[in-house]
C-alpha cells in the first residue's frame, strides 16, 4: 500500500536508524547477521512493523525475534531521539519471508528447466533418425 510522502520518508528513516543502531550499538549476539529489510507504518503512524532477515535458518529467526524484543526499548528510545518525532511509533518485529519465497520460486524454476532440458535431450535421441 502506498503511503503519503511523509509516511514513506518516516518509514525509510526508521529503517535506516534501526539498522544503524543494530550495527553500532547493539551487542546482542542474537542480532548479529540480521538485516533490516523494510518498515511498514500503520495508517495512524502508531505502529511500525520492522521486517528483517537472518543469514541462518529458522532457529536464528526465533533468536533474532527474542533479541529484538529485548532491545525494543533501547531501539525505540534512540530512534525517537534520532528522528525527532513528537510521537515514536511502537516497534514490532517480523521476519521477512519474501526473500525465502523468492529463493524457493527460483529453485522450483531451475528444477523445471533442468527437467525440460532432460526431456528434450531424451526426446532428441529417441526420435532422431538413424544415419544411413
Amino acid at each position: 500500500m502506498k503511503g503519503s510522502p511523509r509516511s514513506d520518508r518516516i518509514r525509510g528513516r526508521i529503517r535506516e536508524v534501526i539498522a544503524s543502531h543494530l550495527t553500532r550499538n547493539i551487542q546482542d549476539p542474537r542480532l548479529h547477521l540480521v538485516t533490516v529489510t523494510g518498515v511498514e507504518l500503520s495508517r495512524d503512524m502508531r505502529i511500525a512493523t520492522v521486517f528483517f532477515t537472518t543469514a541462518s535458518g529458522p532457529d536464528a529467526q526465533a533468536d533474532a525475534l527474542k533479541g529484538f524484543e529485548s532491545a525494543k526499548g533501547f531501539l525505540k528510545r534512540n530512534a525517537a531521539k534520532d528522528l525527532g518525532l513528537r510521537y515514536m511509533p511502537d516497534l514490532r518485529f517480523r521476519h521477512d519471508d519474501s526473500f525465502d519465497y523468492g529463493a524457493r520460486m527460483e529453485k522450483m524454476l531451475k528444477e523445471v528447466l533442468t527437467d525440460d532440458q532432460r526431456e528434450d535431450d531424451h526426446g532428441e535421441s529417441d526420435d532422431a533418425p538413424e544415419p544411413s
